[in-house]
């Protein structure tokens, strides 16, 4: 898991950094730049002809020096400054005086006929801004990061793509460059993982400079990538002499005529990830489909014949969940009420639920604590109001998982998880191939499952939501993103847990 730092903790990075190794600041930006061009030299022959732009600030000091050790590595390299401004930072200039020195021709642009025309085969190094941009570019760099688009050359952006925030929602009345790739030093940028950016990002590297360990493993950091799950490898952990009662007794609500499909799936998918027990409420049109397509899952059916309208005996389960397929009954409205009224564990609300819940917003009060949510975009929306970009999504998710003291899993390309004291987690896993019905009732089924299991619904989910698409990614090899339906997720969940039992 990475931490996600804020421009502010970054540049805090490099000063205690700069401050314990007892060295300069352009050290470190030496330290930088020469991690960069290693990076580079993986990635380009060195036949490729390198065209170097950059900024009057530090990050075009990092581009001054990759154009110095390129040269030194074999590189045909053409340096230019973006004059947008007379002056220079001081690690800038002493990089550019080391370049002179080194008998490197460098070249200013000081308006737009100034711009060199770029091959095909080129490759371009963006230096002109990097994170700590807090304004729109415009006049001669943001010509310049035009000419730049309209070059079908490859783009590698320090740091940033020149023009784009770190920190918050980029505004559309500046230019941006688009990246081929993104070098980001050490940790990466909350814009990375917004969907309005991933034209701009590219593909995203973290270059090790060597930032102080001390203070990345000590800041505070409320947001975080999850990349993997070395840390939590021990809750998947059995010893030859467990049980079934070990590992927990789950109870799925869910389904009605014509929707019992997205309660079997629920179902598989929580006995795939190692449920102990399952018992599976459903109206009695859904008897017979459930017993004959799981027949490891009890089943307690509802006296009604078409929908959910009334609630088992709750006090044996240690994990519930309700929603898929359930329908928008009056009745199973106010089953989802009495549920609400009466669950002492935890519950996991999903698909119709929710919706129920955003026509009935005094629901969310009577939520149990660390109850998982797992909306889509648009039943967020539903819920909690619209949003005018993900950042500021970002900001309402966080504001309802403390209001309601609640976990909620917003699903997309990069599902996002908001736990009760306002930390956040980004999920690494997962394909377009996932956009599929059905998806939702696997995920559903695995955050269950594992709350049952592990006792941790905070924890459950950031392992279920991974482990959702990482067992899509394994499905993906074989059945390829358009042929992938839901209960091909299912059947690789196992597998996919086995690999993460392989961390160890």
């Amino acid at each position: 898991m990475l931490k996600i730092l804020s421009t502010d903790q970054v540049r805090e990075a490099d000063r205690v950094t700069i401050e314990r190794a007892s060295i300069e600041s352009v050290d470190l930006m030496e330290r930088a730049g020469a991690a960069c061009v290693d990076w580079f030299v993986e990635t380009y022959e060195s036949d490729r002809h390198v065209v170097v732009l950059a900024g009057v600030g530090n990050n075009g000091g990092d581009a001054l020096v990759m154009a110095r050790r390129l040269i030194e590595k074999g590189y045909q390299v053409d340096t230019y400054i973006v004059r947008y401004s007379e002056k220079f930072s001081t690690d800038l200039q002493v990089n550019l005086d080391r370049l002179i020195a080194a008998n490197h021709e460098v070249h200013y642009i000081l308006e737009e006929e100034h711009f060199p025309a770029i091959a095909s085969r080129s490759v371009v190094v963006d230096g002109l801004f990097g994170s700590g941009l807090n304004r729109p570019v415009d006049g001669l760099a943001a010509l310049c990061i035009d000419q730049v688009n309209a070059s079908i050359a490859e783009v590698v952006c320090i740091d940033m793509p020149s023009g784009l925030f770190a920190d918050k929602c980029t505004q559309m009345n500046g230019s941006v460059i688009s990246a081929s790739y993104t070098l980001s030093f050490q940790v990466p940028k909350l814009a990375f993982f917004m969907p309005e950016n991933s034209a701009v990002i590219g593909r995203w590297r973290l270059i090790h400079i060597g930032l102080d360990p001390k203070y990345l493993a000590s800041v505070n950091c409320p947001t975080y990538f999850v990349n993997d799950l070395t840390e939590y490898t021990s809750y998947f952990a059995r010893d030859r002499f467990d049980h079934k009662g070990k590992f927990g007794h789950a109870l799925l609500i869910g389904g009605s005529y014509g929707m019992i499909g997205a309660a079997v799936l629920a179902a598989q998918a929580a006995l795939r990830t190692g449920v102990g027990k399952l018992t599976v409420h459903i109206p009695s049109c859904g008897y017979d489909i459930v017993q004959t397509s799981i027949p490891e899952a009890m089943c307690s059916v509802d006296d009604h014949e078409e929908c959910i309208g009334e609630l088992p005996v709750l006090g044996r389960f240690n994990a519930i969940a309700i929603g898929p397929g359930l329908g928008q009954n009056k009745k199973s409205r106010r089953a989802l009420k009495a549920l609400l009224k009466s669950a002492k564990v935890p519950l996991v609300l999903d698909a119709d639920a929710l919706n129920m819940m955003a026509e009935n917003k005094d629901f969310l009060n009577d939520l149990p604590k660390n109850s998982v949510l797992t909306p889509h975009a648009g039943e967020f929306e539903r819920l909690f109001g619209p949003t005018h970009d993900s950042f500021e999504r970002i900001k309402q998710l966080k504001a309802a998982a403390k209001k309601y003291h609640a976990i909620i899993a917003l699903k997309g390309a990069r599902t996002t998880i908001a736990a009760p004291d306002g930390s956040i987690y980004i999920n690494s896993t997962g394909n377009p191939g996932m956009a599929t019905a059905g998806s939702g009732d696997v995920l559903t089924g695995i955050i269950t499952s594992f709350i049952a299991q592990f006792k941790d619904p905070l924890v459950a989910t950031i392992c279920g939501v991974y482990l959702h698409g990482l067992a899509a990614d394994m499905a993906k090899q074989v059945k390829g993103e358009h042929g992938l339906i839901a209960s091909d997720i299912v059947q690789y969940c196992g597998p996919a847990i086995q690999s993460i039992l392989a961390y160890k």
